[in-house]
């Protein structure tokens, strides 16, 4: 109930700052109109959901989804337009009643502009992106050696079996040498979503395809998608490593439960050090899945050269992106703490609104190169 207070207070100044200032009586119909559909739209997304028809739950989470996206556009362009009005106001500007009138007017244009765009952003299917990782003293037979990494995908109510399996196609298409999936691949329970994740049974690799849970799994039954995983092929990788032999060089790939797991789940925890437990000393490269970048300082202390994250989806639209440094230390892309190289992933799908604005989706290639 405190969020619907929220929710309409701050419709309703929406429409204190822009409605007034509109010149046409056409263009006060259209955006209070526009503002009523967001209203009602939002809270349907959530109530939907327990609609007894699947089908229906999720068409009243595209429309709930789509509303919040487009709720969020306004208020950050209301906000920036405040700005915009308090500089003119400051330097005494002429043309501040036109400015007022232009302004209002386009703010519902802009949003409505960057709704359609950030959808089209966020449905497409994610572009490879390529990043060579060089690694000290490298064995030859590792030169070149690929991982693909996806990540939060968040099958759902608005990502279905169509979307994964566009991704897998991209995937196989890259021949990979191990396939990486590094958290919050679903969001939802498995019998809802069992068929929408059975393309990932078809990923193609020479070492096959790992996986590390992220934080939604958690919040859709753990133990029944890890289950279900594995019948699929994957490899889960919970505080454990596996040995990859290849050309006669040795490779560890290991994997954490996601960084919050003790807060989600009794008994389960992230723990690196118990991931390389037991790793052969003359492995040559040390890889760790790690859904939360926050998991580098753990890993670099055990030792791990390399660890592929996601879980920020590179803020996946302005302004948002701009927070994630308040809670992880990487946003996306590539970095480097201590010995360790950390790469996060900006997310091969999305969650919530169906939108990515200056946060592209990826589905990255990482390759092993000499340092």
């Amino acid at each position: 109930m405190p969020t619907i207070a929220i929710l309409v207070l701050l419709h309703l100044y929406l429409c204190a700052r822009l409605l007034p200032a509109l010149a046409s009586p056409l263009a006060v119909a259209a955006l209070g109109v526009l503002l009523i559909s967001t209203l009602l739209l939002i809270p349907a997304a959530f109530i939907g959901r327990r609609a007894h028809s699947r089908q229906t739950a999720d068409r009243w989470t595209w429309a709930g989804m789509t509303a919040l996206g487009l709720f969020s556009m306004l208020m950050v362009l209301t906000l920036l337009r405040e700005l915009v009005l308090l500089a003119g106001w400051v330097v005494a500007l002429p043309a501040l009643p036109e400015l007022k009138t232009e302004s209002a007017a386009a703010v519902p244009l802009l949003a409505l502009a960057a709704v359609v765009f950030g959808a089209f952003g966020a449905r497409r299917t994610a572009a490879v992106r390529r990043v060579d990782i060089r690694i000290a003293d490298l064995p030859v037979a590792l030169h070149g050696f690929t991982i693909v990494q996806i990540s939060d995908v968040h099958v759902g109510p608005t990502v279905k079996g169509g979307f994964v399996q566009r991704i897998v196609d991209a995937v196989n298409r890259l021949q990979p040498d191990a396939v990486a999936v590094t958290g919050d691949l679903v969001d939802g329970r498995v019998r809802d979503l069992r068929d929408d994740v059975a393309p990932l049974a078809g990923l193609r690799s020479r070492h096959g395809t790992f996986f590390v849970t992220g934080n939604h799994e958690y919040y859709s039954g753990v133990v029944e998608w890890t289950a279900c995983l594995r019948g699929l092929g994957l490899k889960v990788l919970d505080n454990e490593h596996v040995v990859l032999e290849h050309d006669g060089a040795r490779l560890v790939m290991a994997g954490v439960s996601d960084y919050s797991a003790d807060k989600l789940m009794r008994g389960h925890s992230s723990d690196p050090q118990r991931a390389m437990s037991g790793a052969p000393a003359d492995a040559a490269v040390r890889v760790l899945l790690a859904h939360q970048p926050r998991s580098a300082p753990a890993a670099a202390d055990a030792g791990f050269d390399l660890q592929l994250s996601g879980h920020t989806h590179g803020g996946q639209f302005w302004p948002w992106n701009l927070f994630v440094p308040l809670q992880q230390p990487f946003t996306a892309g590539l970095h480097r703490l201590r010995q360790l190289w950390v790469y996060t992933s900006r997310g091969t799908g999305y969650w919530g609104p169906p939108l990515r604005l200056g946060a592209p989706s990826e589905i990255t290639q990482l390759r092993l190169m000499p340092a």
